[in-house]
């Protein structure tokens, strides 16, 4: 089992990921070990889906951070799923 997961920090900016193990990633970054997101500072899970490999959670997200918009992240939080197919 695989996830892709929106972190929010307190200034509204997103953050997407993806991974095996969402406990252990989330430890990662609430801790500071990661540089990617040790910038933004609290940061919070606002949001994880499942998916069964982790090669379809990864081209999920990449196509997530393609888009670039905040709306779309926005309203993928409110209605509950990603709709983008891998």
């Amino acid at each position: 089992m695989a996830f892709v997961y929106i972190l929010q920090n307190e200034d509204g900016k997103y953050y997407i990921g993806s991974t095996v193990d969402l406990d252990d990633r989330m430890q990662h970054h609430l801790g500071g070990y990661t540089p990617s997101t040790k910038r933004l500072g609290k940061l919070k899970l606002i949001f994880s889906q499942k998916y069964q490999t982790l090669k379809e959670a990864r081209s999920i997200e990449f196509k997530l951070k393609k888009l670039k918009r905040h709306d779309y992240i926005a309203s993928i939080i409110k209605d509950g799923f990603i709709k983008i197919k891998s």
